[in-house]
């Protein structure tokens, strides 16, 4: 089971602040708490949904907007700084947020 987590305004996504490594994230910061990634699990590209394409771009269209539009997800496992690996990691998705400039957590697995 996944939970899409809600941020200011009802946006998908609570920022979180992150420290990228040559490959992705390496650690994040949530709620004043450190979590370190253990492992990278996998990497993907989304764009926005064509509805909101306009809204997120200023309404322009084009090859450019849709680049604007697009954001890089990272899934990887985590666990708060000072907990066991084994224990109590848990898998959580990061998406870097080019037009707001900014890392979100957008999803966390159970």
């Amino acid at each position: 089971m996944s939970r899409v987590l809600l941020g200011a305004g009802g946006r998908v996504g609570e920022e979180v602040q992150v420290e990228q490594g040559p490959l992705g994230p390496v650690q994040f910061w949530r709620a004043g708490s450190r979590h370190e990634v253990g492992e990278l699990l996998d990497h993907w590209v989304e764009t926005s949904p064509w509805w909101q394409r306009g809204a997120a771009t200023g309404g322009g269209g084009g090859a450019s907007a849709d680049l604007v539009a697009t954001r890089q997800v990272w899934r990887l496992e985590a666990v708060r700084a000072g907990r066991s690996q084994t224990s109590f990691a848990g898998v959580f998705d990061l998406s870097w947020e080019p037009a707001e400039n900014c890392w979100l957590l957008v999803r966390a697995h159970d």
